[in-house]
């Protein structure tokens, strides 16, 4: 399962303007609203229009724009637009900006006719800034609201002195090259640095100390040594990520992955991270297990950061225990980040709790995996219990068969079952039933993987509004 890309037509840019002339038509307050976003760039702001708002009127006085006090005339701008990196219209008339914007176009100069993104080549988005530090919000121009609600919220959680702690990085950048030419390695450190003191220590304004902090992970030696993480990915909604994981996958240099991990999950994935797919579906291994466990061993010891991202939890049905045996075996270092079992997670978004006082003293999580005759060898008299839940895991395929066998070995033929696919998902779907109506349910609706079998009495206690 590949990362899912929802498709939209601007692809977002930082822009150099220092030195270059950039147009705004327009007098009033939307267009003084640009010109102040653009004056701290270092561009040439030219204001064209015949009157100006009180604002602008403060800037053209104070040397920070000129302004050409000209009607915004189709003749008029198309004077000045040769050698103009960029342009923004901002009149009150629609009609005439559709008209100008057409022109611009015309000419290849990207232009921006405020709150018309239809007419427009490029759009401003919600922008916080902190210093150096930018961070940009867009929707696409269909929800500005929204946007600015976003960088709202990311106001609360910047550091006031975030701007403090990249100039000091920037200060330290040249420097820094020099003495690591390993872009990789040069990348640890600064990861080292950042996640210890000396990022409080730079925002504080104390940047003699950050620099010996600095320094200090310098002299502790800065080789690139190999590791492997094993995260669980959880069931599918990226939201249900640790923040442990969240924290490696930003780190990680290359990331192994396979058809269990939700597609969004991938998108929080370092964007320059080399992404491998070891996919594993049913009589369909794109790299069987001991070829993964020796390419997780290869790149932990080329000194690549290995990020083994698992759905659902790495010790629950994912075979982490072998792979960290592998590991151990070769002498390489590893972690392993939990997360939240496809159990957990597809139970509590159906609404199903798994364990009960009335009626579930115990949950058993089983794996639905046929022998290679097809059969299943479970010890069904341990499994086939009423006091407690059985939740199986890739019973897709044998679920007439595990319903039967659930039935020979004591179960009622009434007793309560449901199956959970693409479970924490927007397309989750839930279906219950009984041990003797499952399958027929699962054919009836086309059910496919991934899917969870939930059996037990607790399905009788789904909240059928728990949020799906």
């Amino acid at each position: 399962m590949q990362a899912s890309f929802e498709r939209t037509s601007w692809f977002p840019i930082m822009l150099r303007l220092e030195g270059a002339r950039v147009l705004v038509v327009g007098g009033g307050n939307v267009a003084a609203n640009k010109v102040q976003l653009l004056v701290p760039t270092g561009a040439l702001v030219e204001i064209l229009s015949p009157t100006l708002s009180p604002e602008l009127e403060r800037l053209v006085g104070a040397g920070k724009a000129q302004a050409t006090r000209q009607d915004a005339t189709v003749e008029n701008l198309a004077v000045r637009l040769p050698g103009c990196r960029m342009v923004y219209l901002a009149t009150s008339n629609s009609q005439l900006n559709a008209t100008l914007s057409a022109l611009c176009q015309s000419m290849n100069i990207p232009v921006c006719a405020v709150d018309a993104p239809d007419v427009s080549s490029f759009i401003t988005p919600a922008m916080t800034t902190r210093g150096a530090v930018q961070i940009a919000v867009s929707t696409g121009g269909a929800a500005p609201v929204l946007a600015r609600r976003l960088r709202a919220k990311i106001e609360e959680i910047m550091p006031a002195g975030l701007h403090l702690l990249a100039a000091f990085m920037q200060h330290s950048r040249l420097a820094l090259r020099k003495q690591v030419p390993d872009s990789a390695i040069r990348r640890r450190v600064w990861e080292r640095f950042l996640d210890g003191v000396g990022g409080s220590l730079a925002m504080a304004g104390d940047s003699q100390a950050a620099q010996q902090e600095l320094d200090r992970i310098l002299r502790e030696g800065h080789a690139k040594t190999g590791e492997v993480w094993l995260v669980g990915a959880g069931p599918g909604n990226p939201d249900l990520l640790t923040l442990a994981a969240l924290r490696l996958m930003q780190d990680a240099d290359s990331v192994l992955y396979d058809n269990l991990v939700g597609p969004d999950v991938l998108n929080y994935v370092r964007r320059d991270a080399e992404r491998v797919f070891v996919g594993k579906q049913t009589n369909n291994h794109t790299l069987p297990q001991g070829g993964i466990n020796a390419e997780l061993i290869r790149r932990a010891k080329a000194g690549e950061r290995v990020l083994r991202l698992k759905g659902g939890d790495p010790f629950i049905f994912g075979r982490g225990g072998e792979e960290i045996e592998a590991l151990v075996d070769a002498g390489v270092p590893f972690r392993v980040i939990p997360g939240i079992s496809a159990a957990n997670g597809c139970a509590a978004y159906a609404g199903i709790p798994l364990t009960h006082r009335d009626c579930a003293q115990a949950c058993l999580f089983i794996t639905g995996h046929a022998r290679a005759d097809g059969t299943l060898k479970l010890a069904w008299e341990t499994i086939a219990l009423k006091s407690q839940t059985i939740v199986i895991y890739m019973g897709l395929t044998l679920v007439n068969q595990l319903c039967v066998r659930l039935i020979e070995h004591g179960l009622p033929a009434d007793w309560p079952a449901a199956i959970v696919e693409r479970g924490t998902l927007p397309n989750q779907r839930v279906l219950s039933g009984t041990l003797s109506t499952l399958p027929q349910l699962v054919a009836d609706n086309r059910i496919t993987s991934p899917a969870l079998v939930i059996v037990g009495e607790v399905v009788k206690h789904r909240v059928v509004s728990a949020p799906t």
